[in-house]
């Protein structure tokens, strides 16, 4: 039977930012991994819409670590990695919550890039960050990419063992084959 997790993003504060359902994959005293499934609803508080997830995602919440992964996984394949720099992830109940302070890092095309760091900059000013907490998340930033660098977990394929236990390669072609079946009905 599978597990629901529910994951909550937050902004500093604890203001509510955004919140989709999961599926537990694995939960140990340090993490959880969850999957993403195709079609889930992403409620963007912030921005007052519901959108909806075209892909599929593996993602990883660390508790002792100021960094989330979400792998988009297209065609059985990753191909985007999105990081989250924030405050460590809280798991209570059957749901994830952290806040994100807004500094991102991606990867895509094949090569990892920072992004929103004009978004670090205005919130750190509008939710009054402090400079202790301006300072971790810069400094987190350039852990996640030593690490990202050296290989280390979750970095180190860690991500890419769930595609074929869980069958996420299958489970995209099946959707490839539906999205095909169905536009050829048209």
């Amino acid at each position: 039977m599978s597990t629901p997790v529910r994951v909550q993003a937050l902004k500093y504060g604890n203001r509510p930012h955004y919140e989709w359902d999961t599926i537990l994959l694995e939960r140990s005293e340090s993490h959880i991994f969850v999957l993403g499934e195709y079609g889930r609803k992403l409620h963007h508080h912030t921005k007052q819409r519901i959108f909806t997830v075209e892909n599929w995602t593996l993602e990883f919440f660390p508790f002792d670590a100021w960094f989330t992964v979400s792998a988009d996984v297209v065609g059985g394949q990753i191909q985007q990695y999105y990081c989250n720099i924030n405050e460590p992830a809280k798991l209570e109940d059957n749901t994830v919550s952290f806040v994100d302070l807004d500094l991102d890092l991606i990867h895509r095309n094949g090569e990892w890039r920072v992004v929103d760091e004009d978004e670090f900059e205005r919130n750190s000013v509008k939710f009054a960050y402090p400079d202790g907490l301006i300072h971790r998340a810069k400094l987190e930033l350039a852990n996640l990419q030593s690490r990202i660098q050296n290989k280390g977990f979750p970095f180190d394929g860690s991500l890419e063992r769930f595609i074929d236990r869980i069958g996420v390669r299958q489970l995209a072609n099946d959707e490839a084959t539906g999205n095909e079946q169905n536009r050829l009905r048209k």
